[in-house]
């Protein structure tokens, strides 16, 4: 049970960080929707204040599973998060983080590791210090280690073995980039890596994620002044540069291939190809992509209907094959995925209409009208993807780190809305005279290999 005199520490506390330009519930919107950014003690920050009662803020740090020094760490490192730091036991954080009402949170992606909460609008210089004490304070001991971390991360171990659909996700990612982002989010055994990870193996990477050049401060909901204060505060101490080697940023290339998994658990194959990099960053960025995404597509957006999409069309519900084409990107590169899920003979019929429906979008056979309609999905799933915090903050907070720009909905649903018939048809043209990154998982006497689907790899 807290004492009393606690209590009156955290209220303490609030009452000396109150910002003198707090505003109340009735206080006039700002209307301003786009991130505005900064500096504070050498650390990227970007805010976006809008009126509102609770903020939410994020530490996003260049250290995913792509840039990671051994295999295991980046996840270990997440899985740290919120462990006993210097200054505070992890009972006392999670205590004071129930006083004040608020969540933390963290995950990891295979760019970045994301420290997250959320609370009230008043308790931003709190939740700021705390996040940069668990990211630069964190003690790392071996008990922690053995009796918490370890435990979490065989049940994720155990879950990814069971799911045909991550594996094969993974597998894609493999076989298309090799290492980097081809790293996997998790892995899939614990013999390999119990080599590697060990509490000093991720203490030392601590120490080379979290420099004040490979982190940004992202908040939603908070006034850029108060946010800068307050960081220029708590990470002054941070360092510059890692105290072991620095994180391999090779630039990625695209390889293409073709991985198979026997597994008895289900069936799943992922028809993957490059794609476009993230908006923030704009190395490679190509709205046009999207689109295609959104053209192929695989499940209706219309209850009742099989929808527009070129595949959605052609794969029979008789099939009993769960199709979807999703678009994923990352700061230099990205993948085009259609995922197919069901027994493995629908998925071999399913499979084939792939290459058939790339080949009509590059031919031109594709009526305008249906481009029309995945011009406005893609426009939609943009700024929808927009309203969701989390996603916003991390893309906003990785833009930064790589030096590009944070995301604002407006330019890139501009960029969509302005790409033409003829670049998507060259978009499909382009990924059928390339190679394409196919993995498939599950009963492998009938899943086809891509040749037999018409796909080169």
């Amino acid at each position: 049970m807290i004492s009393r005199s606690s209590i009156r520490h955290l209220t303490f506390k609030r009452c000396r960080y109150q910002p003198a330009n707090r505003r109340g519930l009735a206080a006039a919107a700002s209307g301003n929707f786009k991130f505005q950014t900064g500096e504070a003690a050498g650390i990227k920050i970007a805010s976006r204040d809008l009126s509102g009662p609770t903020t939410t803020l994020a530490l996003v740090a260049k250290a995913g599973t792509r840039y990671q020094t051994l295999p295991g760490v980046a996840d270990g490192l997440e899985k740290f998060a919120y462990k006993n730091t210097q200054k505070r036991s992890s009972l006392r954080i999670t205590r004071e983080t129930e006083l004040l009402g608020g969540e933390i949170s963290a995950y990891h992606s295979r760019e970045n590791i994301v420290l997250q909460a959320k609370f009230l609008r008043d308790d931003l210089p709190y939740f700021v210090e705390l996040l940069a004490e668990v990211a630069g304070k964190t003690k790392f001991t071996g008990h922690e280690f053995h009796e918490e971390v370890i435990p979490v991360l065989t049940l994720h171990q155990r879950r990814l073995l069971t799911s045909t659909r991550d594996l094969a996700h993974d597998s894609a990612h493999k076989v298309a980039f090799h290492r980097g982002l081809g790293v996997p989010l998790y892995t899939t055994s614990p013999t390999p890596s119990a080599r590697y990870l060990t509490e000093e193996a991720i203490s030392t990477y601590s120490t080379v994620a979290y420099t004040k050049p490979n982190i940004a401060v992202v908040a939603n909901g908070a006034n850029l002044v108060e946010l800068s204060k307050w960081t220029g505060e708590f990470f002054k101490d941070y360092p510059t540069s890692g105290e072991a080697k620095k994180l391999d940023s090779t630039t990625s290339k695209y390889f293409g291939g073709e991985e198979r998994i026997s597994h008895d658990s289900g069936n799943s194959m992922v028809i993957a190809f490059p794609g476009s990099s993230s908006f923030t960053t704009g190395n490679t960025y190509k709205p046009e992509i999207a689109i295609l995404a959104a053209l192929l597509g695989g499940q209706s957006s219309i209850k009742w209907s099989s929808g527009f999409s070129l595949l959605s069309k052609a794969i029979p519900g008789q099939l009993g094959v769960a199709v979807s084409t999703t678009h994923v990107s990352y700061s230099d590169a990205g993948l085009l995925c259609v995922a197919l899920n069901g027994g493995a003979n629908g998925i071999r019929a399913a499979s084939a209409e792939v290459a058939k429906a790339l080949e009509s979008v590059a031919a031109g056979k594709v009526s305008k009208e249906d481009i029309s309609k995945a011009v406005a999905l893609a426009k939609f799933r943009a700024l929808e993807a927009e309203q969701e915090i989390t996603y916003r903050l991390e893309l906003t907070g990785s833009g930064l780190i790589h030096g590009g720009n944070p995301f604002q909905m407006n330019e890139v649903a501009k960029s969509i809305e302005s790409v033409s018939v003829e670049q998507v048809a060259k978009a499909a043209k382009d990924l059928l005279a390339g190679k394409a990154a196919v993995s498939a998982v599950g009963d492998l006497h009938v899943l086809p290999f891509a040749e037999e689907i018409g796909l080169k790899v």
